[in-house]
């Protein structure tokens, strides 16, 4: 199968599915392949945005717009519940009002998305030099000195509003999160951790946590993955080599750990006896990540090797990894692991849909995204 084939397959799934989706969002996948649907302050509720516009903007059918701005009510009233805002307010706006602003132009999407990330930006803790990741009352008060490695992700919409409103605010909060998470995220071998708990009086820092990893000092795959792309978008808006370099680091700790097939476990460093269910979203997150590299890095040798290694983890998801021979599906992606100790695994994932389709694009040379 052609990149072009599997693309043309999935927004042939995606096309099914408007009518099913309506104004409701997908969360997590059910056995028979079917979304369940989210609650009205999920994390995850920007990925089917995401995934309407990179098909409009792909192939310029009105279907996939008409059913994006359906869901634009939804993203504006949010902006009216601050309590159901956290450190993933770039994944909810960049892949929904901004990725509406930059392909239509439409004013309101443009103020809508300022408005996110002034509140993602009204979470920084000046002390710690990071912005907060969940709300306190998710896990009690301990959280309010947490960042987690998905807050890479969220960054871009701090600087892509850096730019259209002209505060430099905002990038310097994204900039200083993002050197925090290198000091205290990043491990010296290149590897994560999911967590890093701060005083959030001080700001000082006191220890590495995990939530959805194995254990604290192991290595979660998704969040490893959120690390290569995140880190790699912060050195496209910032042209700062550490942030590069961190990217890489993580890049070639998550290669040197993949198993046979190139898709990613749930954790890098299970021990015996432990699950070891497959995370097809980390390997889409990752090759979007890698491809993105490769594009930084130039024509040198290190970059053909991140977009060989980039290739190898698609293709691989492809062979085995996809919904497209089942005519009910309304996902894209089977085996995603959302959170192994609570139960979710072996599950299609928003995210992992929205990133494998990400990835082929970038496999076939588009360069211009959301973030």
């Amino acid at each position: 199968m052609t990149y072009s084939q599997a693309l043309a397959q999935a927004f042939d799934i995606i096309r099914r599915t408007i009518p099913k989706m309506g104004t409701d969002r997908p969360a997590i996948g059910r056995s028979d392949l079917t979304y369940e649907r989210c609650h009205d302050s999920h994390w995850v509720d920007g990925f089917w945005s995401g995934q309407l516009w990179l098909a409009y903007a792909e192939t310029g059918d009105e279907v996939f717009l008409e059913a994006a701005r359906l869901q634009r009510p939804y993203f504006i009233a949010r902006l009216d519940r601050p309590e159901s805002h956290d450190h993933d307010l770039g994944f909810l706006y960049s892949l929904s009002l901004v990725a509406e602003y930059k392909l239509t132009g439409d004013q309101d999407a443009r103020l809508g998305a300022l408005r996110a990330a002034d509140s993602l930006a009204r979470r920084y803790n000046v002390r710690g030099r990071f912005i907060r990741a969940w709300n306190s009352w998710a896990n009690g008060e301990h959280n309010r000195g947490r960042i987690i490695i998905d807050s890479m992700e969220n960054l871009g919409l701090l600087f892509w509003a850096a730019q259209q409103a002209g505060q430099p605010r905002y990038r310097d909060i994204a900039v200083a999160h993002a050197q925090t998470t290198i000091n205290t995220i990043v491990r010296a071998d290149g590897s994560t951790y999911h967590s890093f708990v701060f005083d959030p009086q001080t700001g000082t820092p006191v220890r590495g946590e995990t939530v959805q990893g194995y254990a604290d000092e192991s290595c979660w795959s998704r969040g490893q993955s959120w690390g290569i792309h995140g880190f790699a978008l912060a050195y496209c808006y910032t042209g700062d080599e550490q942030f590069r370099a961190t990217a890489v680091r993580l890049a070639d700790y998550a290669l040197a750990h993949l198993p046979d097939d190139r898709v990613p476990y749930w954790d890098y460093l299970l021990p015996d006896g432990a699950p070891r269910y497959r995370d097809s979203s980390a390997g889409a997150i990752m090759a979007a990540g890698l491809f993105l590299l490769a594009d930084l890095l130039g024509s040198g040798a290190e970059a053909a090797l991140y977009r060989q290694a980039a290739r190898a983890i698609l293709d691989s998801l492809l062979a085995g990894y996809t919904t497209f021979d089942h005519p009910q599906a309304e996902g894209l992606l089977t085996q995603g692991a959302s959170h192994v100790a609570q139960g979710y695994a072996n599950n299609m994932l928003p995210y992992g849909d929205y990133f494998l389709i990400e990835a082929l694009l970038r496999a076939q040379g588009r360069t211009v995204f959301f973030w």
